[in-house]
C-alpha cells in the first residue's frame, strides 16, 4: 500500500466513524421502544427485539468467558464496534476485547482489538449475522466468531479469517458440547442448555 492509498483509506474510515456517529446520534432522540437493540449494517437501520430466549443464550456466553477469564474481562454486550465495510456499526450480542484495548479518542472500542464475536440469530436480521456481519468480522480477521441459531437449535463456530472470508465452519446441534479450546478463548461450550425460539 502507498503512503497515498493509506491516507485515503484513513480518511475513508473517519468519514465513515463520522457519519455513523450522526446516525447514532438520531437515533438516540428518537423513541426506540424499550428492549430494542439497533445498530447500523451496511448503512441500513435495523431494530430488533430483544427475546427472553436470545438473552438467555447471551448471558450463557457471558458467564462462561468470565469463569474462564475473570469477572474483569473486556467483554461487552450491544455496545457500538465500527468495522470494515461502508457504515458499520455494530452492537455485537457478545464482543471479547484483548485486554490491552483501550478507548479511542471518540470514546469508541477498535475493531482491532476485537478477537471473539457471538452472535444470537434474531428472525428479522438472521441474514445480517450470516452474511455482511460475517464478512466484516472475517475482513477484520476477528479469530473467532460463532453464531447461536435458535431457530435451527444449532450453533456455527467459523475460524481463521483469511482475505476477507472464514476458512472454517463447525455446526454444533445445541446439547452438544462446542469445542474451542485451541482458539483465542480456549474452553468448551456446554448447550444443553441453550433454549429455542
Amino acid at each position: 500500500m502507498t503512503v497515498l492509498e493509506d491516507r485515503i483509506e484513513m480518511a475513508d474510515a473517519d468519514a465513515n466513524t463520522e457519519r455513523l456517529d450522526e446516525w447514532f446520534e438520531r437515533l438516540e432522540r428518537m423513541p426506540v421502544p424499550e428492549g430494542f437493540r439497533v445498530e447500523i449494517v451496511g448503512g441500513n437501520v435495523h431494530m430488533t427485539p430483544q427475546r427472553s430466549a436470545h438473552w438467555e443464550i447471551i448471558r450463557r456466553f457471558l458467564w462462561a468467558l468470565e469463569d474462564r477469564f475473570g469477572r474483569g474481562v473486556k467483554v461487552f454486550s450491544d455496545v457500538r464496534i465500527d468495522f470494515p465495510g461502508h457504515e458499520n456499526g455494530f452492537c455485537p450480542d457478545v464482543a471479547l476485547l484483548k485486554d490491552s484495548a483501550k478507548q479511542d479518542d471518540t470514546g469508541h472500542w477498535r475493531w482491532q482489538d476485537v478477537v471473539f464475536v457471538a452472535e444470537v440469530i434474531s428472525k428479522g436480521t438472521a441474514a445480517n449475522d450470516y452474511d455482511p456481519k460475517k464478512t466484516a468480522y472475517a475482513v477484520a480477521e476477528v479469530p473467532l466468531y460463532l453464531i447461536a441459531d435458535p431457530y435451527q437449535g444449532r450453533c456455527h463456530v467459523y475460524t481463521h479469517p483469511k482475505d476477507g472470508a472464514y476458512t472454517t465452519e463447525t455446526r454444533v446441534d445445541f446439547g452438544g458440547e462446542i469445542d474451542l479450546t485451541g482458539t483465542v478463548i480456549d474452553l468448551t461450550l456446554k448447550t444443553d442448555d441453550f433454549p429455542r425460539d
